[in-house]
């Protein structure tokens, strides 16, 4: 089951993207261990109207993807809006979580975040909550990689929690 939602995304995304509204918001976040520089490197992926509208609400002001003009602009908002959205532990401890980025296109957003160093993971626990201030019905699959093994889990609004043992 939980390989049938590591294969539904890209699905999603490849039949979703129209000219009108799709219509499924979901979004994914890999949460992954990297054992050679001890952090955590985690990529959210989300369709690129549903953050902007997201950033937009929450912030209270347009901004607007491949624009050029706003590219300042959404970087702080992407940064302050994931440093809002997701939380991440590791064997009980809060870790700082440092925003790297974002990528674009004509689709989707692609952001990037790195966790502070951390000892080898056995307990981690996300708390997930991108969009959900726009959609009741956004969908959030999340995946947790540790030392090559992939633990995956749907969140449904208002379910932010995963916590997994490795």
């Amino acid at each position: 089951m939980k390989k049938f939602f590591v294969f539904l995304l890209p699905l999603l995304f490849l039949f979703s993207f129209t000219k009108s509204k799709h219509p499924y918001h979901v979004g994914s976040v890999e949460v992954n261990y990297n054992s050679k520089s001890k952090s955590f490197e985690v990529t959210g992926r989300f369709f690129l109207d549903d953050l902007e509208n997201a950033l937009s609400k929450k912030y209270g002001k347009s901004l607007h993807f491949n624009d050029a003009k706003y590219k300042s602009q959404l970087d702080e908002a992407i940064k302050n809006y994931s440093l809002d959205y997701f939380k991440l532990r590791n064997n009980n401890q809060f870790l700082k979580v440092n925003y790297i980025g974002y990528e674009e296109d004509s689709e989707s957003v692609n952001i990037y975040l790195e966790s502070e160093k951390t000892e080898s993971p056995k307990k981690v626990e996300a708390a997930v909550s991108f969009l959900y201030n726009l959609f009741d019905d956004q969908i959030n699959l999340v995946h947790i990689i540790v030392n090559g093994s992939r633990k995956s889990e749907k969140l449904t609004y208002p379910n932010r929690y995963v916590f997994q043992q490795f």
